[in-house]
């Protein structure tokens, strides 16, 4: 129970975290997902909002920890202790939307991008020579699947008739299925389709969009070649470990061991990751200054591709995927028919480990 409690916490102060430090990591042009000229980043209604913004997240986070306190006192019931994450969650991109509805009003009432020459800027170097796809980073997360396929098929014979798919908050497991190739094997083929998943949307990443200030735009395409690079190798070292949360997690079925520590190798490392992962990207999200003339344009108001500064959506741009507006990575053109295919993917998913777990 110590151990659940002190797993919410720790996600909801790093989602808390998160959440007050983003608007100091993205692009200064773009504040709260709404597309301004560089000579209103420092708008005071831009500033104005920022701190409103924080101090919302903050009251949030309280709002949060107070919600699942009372819940765990009135039930005891400490598989609700997550529901803070989601009630932080679900504030936090409450507090965005207020901020981009505000920066967005003041921007049209203000004219900022009247008079000013609106220009596209593209790399034709990331047609003609893409970035290549880092394969040894994808190759940890194969050995791993290939791995826990093997251990699975040799163990096979001699594991117990029942098999543990659903452990209590104890660590004892609450749920039982009943041996079969589907139920016992059910980690592996999420491995395979996680995999799948994520190594094509590293090669996604790869081949997106960039979104280049027309002011500066050999400094923005050199840095964002980097920052393609650096997702991808991000986004496959996290696969990695993920892949070897759910290998840890078939031996723990595999075996019947229902120690509580035993739960905590399988997600530690893939929260450590994600952290690192998170990092990485915040320390390279900006480009630097390298001198370079300034051209004089401006980038071009977008703002009605972005739904509320989050969704992007625009059936005329046949890019997959394109850097988020707010926060770090890239996000899906729902646009794009691609995109509903992924998510069908991710869907499939999750039914698969209902189908070969919960149901068997």
């Amino acid at each position: 129970m110590t151990v659940a409690i002190a797993l919410s916490a720790a996600l909801s102060a790093m989602v808390l975290a998160l959440a007050l430090v983003l608007p100091s990591i993205g692009s200064p042009t773009v504040p709260f997902g709404v597309r301004v000229p560089a000579q209103h980043a420092a708008d005071p209604v831009v500033a104005r909002q920022t701190r409103i913004y924080r101090w919302r997240v903050l009251a949030g986070g309280v709002l949060a920890a107070g919600i699942c306190v009372a819940i765990f006192a009135a039930t005891g019931e400490v598989l609700l202790l997550p529901l803070s994450v989601l009630v932080l969650n679900g504030l936090w991109w409450g507090c965005f939307v207020l901020a981009n509805h505000e920066i967005r009003a003041a921007k049209a009432a203000g004219g900022w991008y009247e008079g000013l020459h609106q220009g596209i800027a593209v790399d034709t170097s990331l047609r003609t020579d893409p970035p290549r796809f880092p394969w040894l980073w994808l190759a940890p997360a194969v050995v791993i699947t290939a791995v826990t396929a093997a251990i699975g098929v040799i163990m096979y014979p001699s594991m117990p008739a029942m098999l543990a798919v659903h452990y209590g908050t104890g660590g004892a497991p609450t749920r039982f299925a009943e041996k079969s190739v589907g139920t016992a094997f059910s980690l592996v083929f999420v491995q395979i389709g996680v995999t799948a998943l994520l190594a094509g949307l590293a090669a996604a990443i790869l081949r997106s969009r960039p979104d280049i200030d027309p002011a500066s735009p050999m400094v923005w395409a050199n840095w964002y070649r980097q920052y393609m690079s650096l997702g991808a190798k991000a986004l496959l070292g996290l696969l990695a470990l993920i892949d070897l949360g759910m290998f840890g997690a078939s031996l723990l079925m595999w075996t019947g061991t229902a120690a509580l520590w035993s739960r905590l190798l399988v997600v530690l490392p893939i929260l450590a990751a994600a952290a690192v992962a998170v990092v990485v990207l915040a320390r390279h999200n900006r480009t630097g200054d390298d001198g370079e003339e300034d051209t004089g344009l401006t980038h071009r108001d977008d703002d009605k591709y972005w739904r509320g500064g989050l969704f992007y959506i625009n059936r005329e741009d046949h890019s997959l995927l394109v850097p988020r507006r707010y926060g770090l990575g890239w996000t899906l053109n729902f646009g794009n028919p691609r995109a509903a295919m992924i998510l069908a993917g991710v869907a499939a998913l999750i039914g698969l480990v209902v189908t070969l777990r919960i149901g068997g």
